[in-house]
This record gives structure tokens, C-alpha cells and sequence, in this order.
């Protein structure tokens, strides 16, 4: 009894909301713009005198620091 009272009240919850009217017209304002393409210009310049260095800076214990950073296979985390 109470599953077809359910029922009968969701039916009718349903046709109550499709017999309303809906007379709302949206419309939507269209504007159209004009877009222009405009193709990216590259100057370059020949036989420029400007020297340009890339320095790199290393600690000097690099190497010594990089040597006594080594693993082995008892360092390696084991899976249980």
C-alpha cells in the first residue's frame, strides 16, 4: 500500500510540473566582432660584437661530497 501511494505521488508531482506553462522566450543578444590577424614581426641582427659567457659555478668539494653520497644494497628500503 505504501509503495503505490510512493508511486501515485511521484506521478503526479510529475504531470503537476509538465501541465505548467512556460511562456518565458529568452533572447539572446549576437554581436559579432571582427578579429585581426596580425603576424609577429623577428628582427635579427648579423655580425653583433656583444660576447656573451655562461660561467658555471661548482663548489670545489663537489666531487667529494658526490663520492661519499654512495649507495649500496643495504641502504635500499627492502618490501615486506
Amino acid at each position: 500500500m505504501k509503495t503505490i501511494l510512493t508511486i501515485l505521488l511521484i506521478l503526479s508531482s510529475v504531470l503537476f510540473a509538465q501541465a505548467q506553462e512556460n511562456t518565458t522566450n529568452v533572447k539572446v543578444a549576437v554581436s559579432i566582432e571582427t578579429v585581426v590577424l596580425v603576424t609577429p614581426t623577428i628582427k635579427t641582427v648579423l655580425n653583433n660584437n656583444e660576447t656573451k659567457v655562461a660561467r658555471l659555478y661548482m663548489d670545489k668539494n663537489y666531487k667529494v661530497k658526490k663520492e661519499l653520497s654512495f649507495t649500496t644494497k643495504a641502504n635500499k628500503s627492502k618490501l615486506a
